[in-house]
């Protein structure tokens, strides 16, 4: 297993441990609201944290390359998480987590055109068999479950915002392949909390971003966002530096499956023989996938 394959999994991994950490914040925080404060406290850490890694120099990214980072944290965190959470609202879960299963597809479709990229046959396998085990897993608890009004508005919702996530992490790719991971990582978070800063100060939006600071639990929050959005950021471009695109897009699809099996062992609950079948079939594939070698 290489680096970027590891990386691909702990973020993964990594984010449905801050999904189990943030279970309850949506009761008290707006989504929009939500993803500016998760974002906001990563970049406030992440800052001093890459200044002392590389002793306070900054990266020297041509004014092409450092527009494309900021885009990309613009289209895919600030425009492609509200979208989501908007499209969220509207079909469901179950129906969200099956659009959502588009991402990895997109992400090949794409680096197949712009990035000259190709799996091999065991990693086809290893595509096919993730697929399936996260399409098992996908479907929530009844309790989880909402009752959509808008499922024509949602869908189309909900694939604009997988699509627009896609393209950021494809439209980075070749400046994260030259740059410091660190940088890149912190440039593409400042795009985004400008980008959800503007959302914010829009008319139509501030009524959405209300909130009861006293209500909120802001040590569970504070967790939550150094796991499951900065560290888990970190790996997930960590990923992407070090391996093909369509390679980590597929492993960072177990995380639907490292949330079931976290949730069975740390919060108890019941795994269904569905689910067991769905986390043997994404193991295995992840196995195709470490084991399989991309084509030229």
């Amino acid at each position: 297993m290489g680096i970027g394959e590891a990386m691909a999994l702990g973020s993964a991994a990594t984010w449905a441990v801050g999904v189990i950490l943030a279970r309850q914040l949506g009761a008290y925080l707006p989504p929009l609201a939500l993803n500016l404060l998760k974002n906001g406290l990563v970049l406030a850490v992440l800052a001093p944290v890459a200044l002392v890694v590389h002793a306070g120099s900054w990266p020297s990214l041509p004014a092409a390359e450092l527009a494309i980072v900021v885009a990309s944290g613009v289209i895919g965190i600030a425009l492609a998480d509200t979208l989501y959470f908007r499209a969220l609202n509207e079909l469901g879960a179950g129906r969200m987590g099956v659009i959502g299963n588009l991402y990895s597809p997109l992400v090949l479709l794409l680096g197949f055109v712009f990035l000259d990229e190709r799996l091999g046959a065991g990693q086809w396998v290893g595509f096919a068999l993730v697929g399936l085990g996260v399409l098992l897993v996908s479907r929530p608890p009844d309790q989880w479950k909402t009752h959509p009004q808008h499922t024509a508005r949602g869908v189309m919702i909900g694939l604009l915002a997988i699509a627009l996530m896609a393209i950021a992490i494809v439209m980075v790719k070749r400046t994260l392949e030259t740059q410091p991971l660190l940088w890149v990582t912190l440039l593409r978070l400042a795009g985004a909390v400008a980008g959800l800063i503007a959302l914010a100060a829009l008319p139509a939006m501030r009524a959405r971003m209300r909130f009861v600071a006293a209500d909120v639990p802001w040590r569970r929050l504070l967790l939550a966002a150094l796991v499951g959005q900065g560290l888990s950021m970190v790996l997930w471009l960590g990923g992407y530096k070090f391996t093909s695109a369509s390679v980590a897009a597929i492993l960072n699809e177990s995380a639907s499956v490292f949330l079931v099996v976290l949730a069975a062992l740390w919060l108890r609950e019941p795994l269904g023989k569905r689910a067991f079948i769905g986390v043997v079939l994404t193991f295995s594939g992840i196995a195709c996938m470490l084991l399989g070698r991309a084509t030229p």
